[in-house]
């Protein structure tokens, strides 16, 4: 099975192209669209949705990620072997510490795709690797080939990271002992208008907990609930979404679209956890 994510939308035929490069070399494998509406150019945006979907799809399917604004340029085209599946993507920070290396890291083989006998042509487009590279290989991938034949194995730690603020563990002197904060940042503002952080819900735990979202002016602070209808319609609240992270949510509303001008991706935030045992 192959899953296909890119910002190539479906107004015009590139999505096409590649499932019919694969299906010229892997002809009958499943192909599975996860989204082709990613923003142009939007890597934060395409690796959340790929962090989203992969965990639900079998092991061993091939995982086909094509947001690739340098593309044509010296970054690297990679593909990755996860106990889950294969990834196949440009190495941009889409697939940057994408799982957790203290858990998964000796598991994870990387490489380099340096062997053209695995690309659909010697000579690739310098605006379409997607066609000429990346949809071979996936395809090349689901055919059985060893993902060590595709070129040179590359330390996963190299690889580009994502531009975000990574998560933090917060030690303050204006916390007692009973209190921990992380900070982290958001990722992503989903199509309900979500402000989705890179914080994991796991750390909330079944305690009281707040988010508190800085600008230069002034700070917001949003009580953590269990469900969106735990508040008001239209009051703005903190919860662990079905992804598992923690997001700034407005019930029955639009959090993006009240919050504009004052939140957007990349903005920092803390999460404190009162009542640490």
């Amino acid at each position: 099975m192959i899953t296909l994510l890119s910002d190539f939308g479906l107004q015009d035929a590139y999505v096409a192209v590649m499932k019919g490069v694969i299906a010229s070399i892997a002809p009958g494998k499943l192909m599975w669209d996860l989204t082709h509406q990613i923003p142009p150019q939007d890597i934060l945006a395409a690796r959340f949705n790929l962090t989203m979907a992969y965990p639900h799809f079998p092991k061993g399917t091939v995982h086909l990620a094509v947001v690739d604004p340098g593309v044509g340029s010296n970054r690297r085209a990679i593909a990755l072997q996860h106990p889950n599946g294969f990834f196949v993507a440009p190495d941009n920070g889409l697939l940057g510490n994408l799982f957790d290396q203290a858990q998964h890291g000796p598991s994870i083989t990387a490489v380099s795709l340096t062997n053209p006998q695995y690309w659909r042509v010697e000579q690739p487009s310098h605006t379409f690797h997607g066609r000429d590279i990346f949809a071979p290989v996936a395809a090349h991938l689901a055919n059985g080939v060893p993902i060590e034949s595709l070129g040179e194995r590359i330390d996963p730690a190299t690889l580009v990271q994502p531009n975000l603020l990574p998560l933090q563990a917060v030690n303050s002197k204006s916390l007692d002992q009973r209190t921990l904060q992380y900070v982290g940042s958001l990722q992503y503002i989903d199509s309900f208008g979500n402000l989705i952080s890179n914080i994991p819900g796991e750390v909330v735990s079944n305690r009281s907990w707040q988010v508190a979202l800085e600008t230069p002016h002034r700070q917001f602070e949003f009580t953590g609930v269990s469900t969106y209808a735990d508040v008001p319609v239209g009051r703005l609240c903190a919860v662990v979404g079905s992804h598992g992270w923690i997001e700034i949510a407005c019930s029955c509303g639009n959090a993006a679209k009240t919050l504009q001008g004052v939140a957007e991706v990349g903005s920092p935030l803390s999460v404190v956890i009162s009542e640490v045992q």
